[in-house]
């Protein structure tokens, strides 16, 4: 994980459980996070990808559900997960603009993998999410390429940075920096551990409106005098526990809790979409049974896991904004940083 102030560490935890030992998605054993930062000239932009698991993901399908709490979005990949339940290639995060580009490197990714795509067998359904990074990058100049794509992938590791990285190098939350924050939960079922994780690109929420743990109201010094909320986030959230496609879908939809903690209420103009996976249940491309069995979580348990969806979520971006620092980007537009801003209020500044 990256040198960059954390939420936990300046004292903005949320809620009452215990986080992961890296409370980071990475805690959930297998998945992993890779960058791909650009930064030239007027560029602020990049990707950011998520492995749900170490082996073929086209050939073992995480079980997978979205939720779509507010829809002005580019995204693509949506309508196969919300129809069939699974994922079948990593996940990509980047600008609205390189959705298409981050999409032809998860084919060509697949493809290599398993080269009877779209020949003997079915075709392959590449997920990307994507933020407006707009404001802070020259997000006409269509920076990123395949390659950008492929060293996100490459990158992947359970150690990775949050802030202005990959795809959250130009993104903007509440008028401050936003970014890639990321928070974990354990949660103790039948005498074992396991986790929630969940890692944000965060670009959303009007300039005045956050809200911290501790009821604080801040802002940044000069608001940007936006009277809608145009931005997005994307959440990706990952557990060990086994669970259903209906039951990832209900525990998703919580993350809508941690966002309205925040000050958030999911405007008109903004693309608010959560996408969940379990690695404890992997369905075959191959499967030759035409009955097969799912472990999935006993229901009258699953508050525990709403409760940890809202709370990471919330904490998540805390860890992107604090994480993200100041910047300068398209055009000399700034973004103020979180952490920047408090140590500015601090009494002993």
């Amino acid at each position: 994980m990256s040198a960059a102030p954390r939420a936990r560490d300046l004292g903005f935890a949320c809620g009452n459980l215990p986080a992961g030992a890296l409370n980071s998605i990475a805690d959930v054993p297998g998945v992993l996070v890779g960058h791909r930062t650009l930064i030239d000239g007027d560029i602020r932009t990049g990707v950011t990808a998520i492995v749900p698991h170490g082996g073929n993901l086209y050939r073992e399908k995480p079980i997978a559900a979205v939720h779509v709490l507010n829809g002005f979005g580019k995204s693509a990949g949506l309508v196969q997960v919300e129809e069939l339940g699974t994922l079948e290639t990593p996940i990509l995060l980047t600008n609205t603009l390189s959705v298409g580009t981050c999409c032809t490197a998860l084919v060509r990714h697949a493809i290599e993998q398993n080269p009877d795509i779209g020949r003997e067998t079915a075709t392959v359904n590449p997920v990307v999410f994507e933020c407006n990074d707009g404001y802070l990058n020259d997000i006409q100049a269509l920076a990123v390429t395949e390659a950008h794509a492929r060293a996100a992938l490459a990158n992947a590791s359970s150690q990775f940075a949050v802030g202005s990285v990959g795809a959250g190098c130009g993104m903007s939350t509440f008028g401050f920096k936003g970014g890639i924050g990321t928070s974990s939960r354990r949660l103790d079922l039948d005498g074992r551990h396991y986790h929630l994780g969940v890692l944000v690109l965060s670009n959303f929420g009007r300039s005045g409106d956050l809200r911290l743990p501790d009821g604080r109201s801040v802002s940044p010094s000069t608001l940007d005098g936006r009277s809608t909320e145009k931005g997005s986030i994307i959440i990706v959230a990952a557990t060990d526990i086994p669970l259903s496609d209906r039951q990832i879908k209900r525990v998703i939809r919580r993350s809508g809790v941690g966002l309205a903690r925040l000050g958030s209420f999911w405007g008109h103009g903004s693309g608010d979409i959560a996408l969940g996976f379990t690695t404890a249940n992997i369905l075959s491309h191959d499967e030759k049974a035409a009955l097969v069995g799912l472990h999935v979580l006993n229901e009258d348990r699953i508050d525990l896991l709403f409760e940890a969806m809202a709370d990471a979520t919330q904490e998540a971006v805390l860890d992107a904004l604090l994480a993200a620092g100041s910047m300068t980007g398209r055009s000399g537009h700034q973004r103020p940083g979180l952490f920047d801003t408090l140590k500015s209020l601090s009494p002993e500044a």
